[in-house]
């Protein structure tokens, strides 16, 4: 996720925001009715997030699941939450034929960046919980080479593998594994603040 600041601006119902947005020069996330400003990433952010979507599009290519880049909204399920995750996969049919946002991904990819890792394991994981579909969240650091997958169980839990140089990242979500170095080839990793 880039990174989220709140607009001081009156609160919208779900119609004012996407016709609000749609005149916009920047993104904004929609949550409980206040607009948040999505500022931009670092170069290792962005690269890291278009080698997720050219993989997982790569992938699903002969599927009918759908690989979304950060200009895809998620609707967070049974809610009137609109978020822009890094990366997002759906293969429900009720995704199909949707114009303006998706509501039922089965991952969902975040690039973290030191301004919103607090905010992406916690509140904005509790939204992404409420989907039913969801099966993996993944959580990728663009500043060491470090991969925390949240995978939900068939008895529902949450179950957290943390994977480091070395190690073989395994989706079940879309049937994908990869190694860790796939990720952070030719990436020079630094703190955001050097």
């Amino acid at each position: 996720m880039m990174v989220a600041t709140r607009e001081n601006s009156p609160q919208l119902t779900p119609e004012q925001y996407f016709v609000w947005e749609e005149q916009q020069l920047e993104k904004y996330e929609y949550i409980d009715g206040e607009v948040y400003a999505m500022g931009g990433g670092t170069v290792n952010h962005g690269r890291i997030a278009i080698r997720f979507t050219a993989m997982l599009d790569a992938h699903l290519e002969n599927s009918s699941c759908i690989t979304g880049n950060s200009d895809i909204k998620v609707n967070i399920a049974d809610s009137q939450s609109y978020t822009y995750p890094d990366v997002s996969v759906t293969c429900d049919q009720r995704d199909q034929a949707a114009t303006q946002y998706i509501t039922y991904p089965c991952l969902i990819v975040e690039v973290l960046s030191d301004s919103t890792e607090a905010y992406d394991r916690g509140g904005k994981f509790r939204l992404y919980q409420k989907n039913p579909a969801l099966k993996d969240y993944l959580l990728v650091s663009s500043t060491r080479i470090e991969i925390d997958l949240y995978h939900k169980n068939d008895a529902g839990e949450w179950v957290i593998t943390n994977y480091v140089e070395g190690d073989m990242v395994k989706l079940n979500s879309v049937g994908l594994e990869f190694t860790v170095e796939q990720i952070y080839r030719n990436l020079v990793l630094a703190s955001e603040t050097e």
